[in-house]
């Protein structure tokens, strides 16, 4: 080993003194001097390039610029494809409300279907009797609500026309001290832009009429879809995650059993809300002994499932209906009734009753609830708070750091697919 070292040494040192001679005899044509332009040559410049830019040139543009112009045309594509989404819903409207209401009352009625399968009822029997129970409902309250609005309108229509003269008087003795002239000039032109809309409120009418084969079918689909989703609701999401890859199932399989849980506590816990808030307002319209009491309270039930602005809305009808009915007197006894029920509502009710769970900030309620009176009207301030906290919980879910899927995971839902 000694031996094979030294040879090896040898011919090393060969090498380098042969390669020295070669240097040493080349010799630079204008000074005489050897040429060791080889020995002192500067390293290659890199090139100048981002590693998040494809060419120099890109690589000119200043970063800020190239990060505003990433956003920006990631914007756009968005945005397009939300409007077409937008355009799409509002295409087949018909079809979307319905299922959307289907989704609310679904979420609403499973527990009373899982209580029902709990004890050994078949799931085709239990989703049954729980819609047709929760039809029952509905349509007794309907129908006493009717019933007391029909019986008591003679008088209220009466109190109205009182109301209306009382105001006319006070115009003429109040501070503003209107002629009789005045106020007949005022009563004609109110009666004449009633003869100048006649058409157009004819032509609502009509085209109110032509849209109750459309109320008919969207009330036969929601009867239907929700069926279909108390019963078969597991099965159906199952099928809409298989046709996701696989390693997107899980992640999409977890935020839906979330959105899921949301979506029923949220709306639980506002029927809750508006049943405390319906309760209350009826009490005081009983104290006050003010005409419909169990309309209006059910109109105060209905308003509350629109946060902050329907209950609003709604005490504000019973509180004008007080005013014509009782005076100005009661309408304000009412009006201090309909506040605290509110305050009630808005700082002890809500949190208690939703928790944090689907806790939403009233800046992003009330955006909300303007986006859908804007794009669906009544139907859309229904259903935008539920779609955001829906989308709030899914959100939060799939942002959140994935745990590794087991291999054995992964085989079932192969073999599922």
């Amino acid at each position: 080993m000694i031996r094979l070292q030294r040879v090896r040494d040898n011919l090393r040192r060969a090498y380098d003194s042969g390669r020295e001679s070669v240097r040493s005899a080349r010799v630079d044509e204008t000074t005489g001097e050897p040429d060791r332009t080889e020995e002192f040559q500067p390293p290659a410049e890199p090139e100048l390039v981002h590693r998040s830019t494809n060419s120099r040139d890109d690589a000119e543009v200043p970063h800020p610029l190239r990060i505003a112009a990433a956003w920006s045309w990631r914007l756009i594509v968005v945005g397009v494809v939300g409007w077409a989404l937008l355009k799409f819903v509002g295409t087949v409207s018909i079809v979307v409300i319905p299922l959307a209401i289907a989704l609310l009352l679904s979420a609403l009625l499973s527990p009373a279907v899982s209580w029902l399968l709990r004890l050994r009822v078949p799931s085709s029997l239990a989703t049954f009797l729980v819609l047709i129970c929760g039809i029952g409902a509905v349509a007794g309250t309907l129908t006493l609500v009717i019933n007391q609005f029909v019986e008591g309108i003679p008088e209220l229509t009466q109190n109205a026309g009182a109301g209306v003269r009382q105001i006319q008087e006070w115009l003429k003795t109040g501070p503003l001290h209107l002629s009789d002239d005045q106020v007949t000039q005022a009563i004609d032109n109110a009666q004449q832009w009633v003869s100048a809309n006649t058409a157009s409120l004819t032509s609502t009418g009509i085209a109110t009429a032509a849209t109750v084969f459309e109320v008919v079918t969207g009330m036969l689909l929601v009867l239907f879809s929700t069926f279909f989703f108390l019963r078969d609701g597991r099965k159906i999401w199952r099928f809409i995650v298989r046709l996701f890859p696989v390693n997107a199932r899980w992640s999409l399989a977890d935020a839906g059993d979330a959105s899921w849980g949301t979506l029923g506590s949220y709306v639980r816990a506002t029927v809750l809300v508006a049943f405390i808030d319906a309760i209350g307002i009826g009490i005081a319209l009983v104290v006050l002994n003010v005409q419909f009491p169990l309309p209006l309270a059910a109109l105060v039930f209905l308003g509350a499932f629109i946060p902050i602005v329907g209950a609003s809305v709604s005490g504000a009808v019973a509180v004008l209906v007080a005013l014509v009915d009782k005076g100005w007197v009661v309408a304000l006894v009412l009006l201090g009734a309909v506040i605290l029920v509110q305050q009630l509502e808005g700082h002890v009710l809500q949190p208690l009753i939703m928790g944090r769970a689907v806790a939403i900030h009233p800046l992003v309620v009330i955006i909300g609830i303007a986006c859908g009176v804007t794009l669906a009207g009544i139907i859309g301030a229904l259903i935008a708070v539920p779609l955001i906290a829906v989308l709030n919980t899914a959100v939060r879910r799939l942002s959140r750091r994935r745990p590794e899927v087991p291999p054995t995971a992964v085989v079932v839902a192969t073999k599922d697919s």
